[in-house]
């Protein structure tokens, strides 16, 4: 089984209305639907630029204020999952839960409808500064071209979690993600490639680019999209399939071949989803 991914660098840039950032969205969505992508990838918080509309502070409006754009979002995603026949990881959107925010991840599939995934782990930013709390359990999600799963950022640190959606059945994460420095980009890019390792799936990353002038914590952006892949024979040696220009405004695209991933879970040079000891540390299957 094979599926096409595309990955996006998203440029963030301030908004003066809903309708700008849709044709940006809308832009990356066509981009890759020339390439002939089933699976696209937006980074986390990527709706983030809807706080510069209104904004007379130079901070932008708070990050409730996400929560009002939930039905635009998700009409906006749909329809494009829709028109043009893929599946849409649509980044993270901030969603409202009685008094609390979350930081949801959505899968859009080409029949309008949709799924999501809380973010489950939350960075010290996000809790402190924007009062967003983790969410209260991880799923896979199944697919004609496969089974996937939705990590979002931080949540791939945390090797447990991986373990538990491969354990699922997955065989690609998405993982969309928002990181201002090298410093964090390189905390999640790392972490990617040792998941990949440990339990012998691909990896599709991207995160954000640019720059937010008037949003709070969201002035700076440091972002590459990337295709992550075991190291092992067949894939490539260092393990990256592809990756875009880091802080380019762009996309990348890839075919993921799943079928090699359980030639090397099966025989190849290192065996680790299957060498695992179970009779030491938890076995989440």
């Amino acid at each position: 089984m094979k599926m096409r991914v595309s990955a996006v660098q998203f440029q963030l840039q301030d908004c003066e209305s809903f309708s700008e950032f849709a044709d940006q969205v809308t832009h990356y969505v066509r981009n890759a639907s020339e390439y002939g992508a089933e699976f696209v990838l937006f980074p986390e918080f990527v709706t983030t630029p809807l706080l510069a509309i209104g904004d007379g502070s130079g901070h932008g409006q708070s990050i409730e204020k996400l929560a009002e754009y939930t039905e635009s979002y998700l009409a906006l995603f749909s329809e494009l999952a829709t028109e043009y026949g893929m599946y849409i990881i649509g980044g993270t959107h901030v969603t409202k839960r009685g008094d609390r925010l979350r930081n949801s991840a959505f899968l859009f599939k080409p029949d309008g409808t949709y799924e999501t995934q809380d973010k489950l782990h939350i960075t010290p930013t996000e809790k402190e500064a924007w009062n967003v709390e983790p969410g209260d359990g991880v799923q896979v999600f199944d697919t004609p071209f496969g089974t996937i799963g939705l990590l979002t950022c931080y949540d791939i640190e945390f090797p447990e979690i991986v373990r538990m959606v491969r354990a699922k059945g997955a065989d690609v994460i998405f993982c969309p993600s928002c990181t201002d420095d090298r410093h964090g980009f390189y905390r999640v890019r790392y972490c990617c490639h040792a998941r990949a390792v440990e339990n012998q799936v691909y990896i599709v990353t991207t995160g954000t680019v640019g720059s937010l002038r008037k949003v709070d914590f969201m002035r700076a952006n440091y972002g590459q999209a990337a295709v992550i892949t075991p190291n092992d024979i067949p894939f490539p040696p260092r393990g990256i399939m592809c990756e875009g220009e880091i802080n380019a405004d762009m996309l990348i695209t890839a075919d993921l071949d799943l079928t090699l991933l359980e030639d090397v879970r099966k025989a190849g040079s290192v065996t680790t989803w299957r060498d695992r000891r179970t009779d030491l540390y938890t076995d989440w299957t």
